[in-house]
Parts: structure tokens; sequence; C-alpha cells
């Protein structure tokens, strides 16, 4: 690693070493489209649903052989970037020759532009930021003529390559246990259809008849600091000083976008009057009940178009299969317990690993840090 002098730049300190230049110097989009109607080619396409947000990884593809509109071509090494709401960072670096959707650019970097440091930096705050400068509101859409102006520091091929490895390195690790999670939970989810499949002994009851109380919270939400949280239907919204409920209860997103979702909450807390809550009978346990709640599936109940609701009538409803033994209930319910604890804590690794990349890319994209 040698010694670095730095100099001043019109994007601020950067490797002597180093250029400033254009995104649009070092890349450009392809023009290059094909019309399936007419073509007697048939590629693997790939459209905006195709491509996860902020992972890099492809989800499937289609056959451009089923497809109408014209799409764009791409070749392996090009770079995919989504300019369709670009703030759901959706990009990926090619490894098969194809065809994409036209709201995807397919960027090729000139020659003395690493494609897989491209790839990188497509990922970086600056070039998403650009992109968020989009035209529309409700279906935005990046503007090249933005995005190609921002200046960036670029440093010599050999260092573009050294990056991106080490970024690339770190995605594989993320890959890798983002991976891992989602084989966590398919198990999870086979294991709660085998579970919570009743046996001989068990009994069908409707939840308002083991339930104490079904009933929205009433609680003031405009409170966002304090000791205690207040919860809504996306989770915690805000913290109170005093608190109006105690104890272990399930909770239901009542209306909007979140409607059916469920959490459990325990100690002191506030609730919305958006959320349900629901709080169990003795000798009934609250962590199988929630279980079987997850599985059931309460959107499945959601109704309303303009405004999405879920009412305590519908819960109070439902039929569930349940062990007349409390402690056959709270076995089957510590197994899943027991794997929830594991997935969560694979999920705080993860969120490690990607606070770590997104500081490998700050130093390494700015040259803070040098590897050659």
């Amino acid at each position: 690693m040698s010694n670095t002098a730095y100099k001043q730049t019109e994007v601020g300190l950067i490797p002597s070493d180093w250029e400033v230049k254009e995104f649009g110097e070092i890349c450009c989009p392809s023009k290059a489209r094909i019309n399936p109607v007419t073509s007697s080619e048939i590629y693997k396409c790939i459209e905006l649903e195709h491509l996860s947000q902020g992972s890099g990884i492809l989800l499937g593809f289609a056959n451009s052989q089923d497809l109408k509109s014209q799409k764009s071509i791409f070749e392996k090494g090009d770079v995919l970037f989504g300019k369709l709401r670009p703030y759901l960072r959706k990009y990926l670096l090619a490894d098969f020759d194809g065809v994409c959707t036209t709201e995807i650019w397919v960027l090729k970097s000139e020659k003395e532009t690493s494609n897989k440091f491209l790839y990188q930096l497509v990922q970086s705050d600056k070039i998403i930021e650009a992109a968020n400068l989009s035209t529309g509101t409700k279906m935005p859409r990046a503007e090249w003529k933005t995005v190609s102006e921002t200046k960036i520091p670029i440093p010599t091929k050999a260092e573009q390559t050294a990056i991106a490895t080490a970024l690339s390195d770190a995605d594989a690790l993320i890959t890798g246990l983002e991976k891992l999670i989602a084989k966590k939970r398919n198990i999870k989810q086979g294991a709660m259809q085998k579970l919570l499949q009743p046996t001989a002994g068990w009994e069908v009851k409707k939840l308002g008849e083991i339930c104490e109380n079904i009933g929205s919270g009433k609680s003031n939400t405009q409170s966002k600091e304090g000791k205690y949280p207040t919860f809504g239907s996306t989770g915690i919204i805000g913290w109170c000083n005093t608190f109006d409920y105690s104890g272990h209860r399930i909770l239901v997103a009542r209306v909007g976008a979140n409607a059916g979702t469920v959490n459990i909450v325990n100690g002191n807390y506030c609730v919305s009057d958006n959320t349900i809550m629901i709080s169990l009978k003795p000798k009934i346990d609250l962590n199988f009940i929630f279980s079987f709640l997850i599985l059931f599936q309460l959107n499945k109940l959601v109704f309303g178009s303009g405004q999405p609701l879920i009412t305590g009538g519908q819960l109070r409803n439902i039929e569930i299969p349940i062990p007349k033994s409390i402690e056959e209930q709270t076995h089957i319910a510590t197994i899943l317990s027991d794997m929830d604890v594991e997935i969560n804590a694979l999920e705080t690794k993860l969120e490690k690993y990607k606070k770590v990349k997104l500081g490998m890319m700050q130093n390494l994209l700015t040259g803070r840090i040098r590897l050659v």
C-alpha cells in the first residue's frame, strides 16, 4: 500500500493519482433494442420485478418470446440499473447475454473503466442520489443527463480492480447470509405447518372465545419522546412519558397498507387507534396463538381498496385448532420461538455486514483507504 498524497478537487480531497470525471465519461447506456414479436431469437428477459432491492440478486427472468414490447439488449458483464423508481436501488452485474425492459439502463463501461468497479459505483449514495433527482411523481424516472453529469473520483484501472474485488467479497458474504436466512425462514414455515396441524386431543375454538379482550388502542400518538414505546401499524411509531397498557399482548395492524400485520409486545407501552390489541384468557399460550395468526396470514381478511381494513369482528371469528393442554401449546410455541431467535440473530448479523460494506464503499470509492 503506497503512501498517499492528496489533492483538492471539486469533489473534495482525492488521491493525487486519481481523476475527477463525469459519470457519463466512464459509461453510457446502450441503445441496442430488439422487438420480441419480430425476432426469431429467444432470450432470457429481465423485468424490474426480477431485480431484488439493494442486493444485486437476480430473482428470476421471463422468456422474450412471451413478451410483446420492445426490449433493451445486454451482454455478459454489462451493468443494469433500474431507472424507474430509482430509490428502490435495483441493479445487477449481468452474467449472461439477454434482454431487459427499457425501464432498465444497460450501462457499458468505457475501456479504462472496470465493469465490476462500475457495478459497485452505481450502488454508491452519490449515484443513487443523482438518479433520485428524477422526473414524475407517481412513477419517477431517473434522467440520464442528470446522472451522467455527476462528478465522481476515479482511480487507476488497477485500483478499480482491487476495489471491486474487495467489495465483491463483501457482497458474497452478504448474499450467502441472505440465502441462509431465506433457508431458515423456509424451514420455520414448514415447521409451523407441521406443528400447528391439529392432532388427536386438540379442539377448535374461535379467537373470540379464548380472548379476554379484542379492541383498538386509545393512546395519544403525538408524543415522540419519552420512556415508553408507542406501537402503531408499522411497529414503534413514537415514545411517551406515561404508558396506557402493560402486559403480554398480540397487536394487529388494523388499517392501511400494513393491515393484518401481526406483532407481539410485553412490558409497558402505548398503542395507537389504528392497531388492534388482543389479550388472552388464562391457560392459553400467547406465543402459540401468535404463531397460528402468522401462519393464517391475516392480510387475506383485509377489505377495502382506498383504505385497506381489518376489524376486531373478523378476528373474533377466526377458528383456531388448539391443544387442550397449555403445556403442549407452550412446547410448540417454544420450538418456533427458538427458530425466530436464530433468524433474528442472523438478521442482526446481516445488518452489521451491510454497514461494513457501506463503510468500505465510503472509504474505498473516495480514496480515503487505498488498496494499491
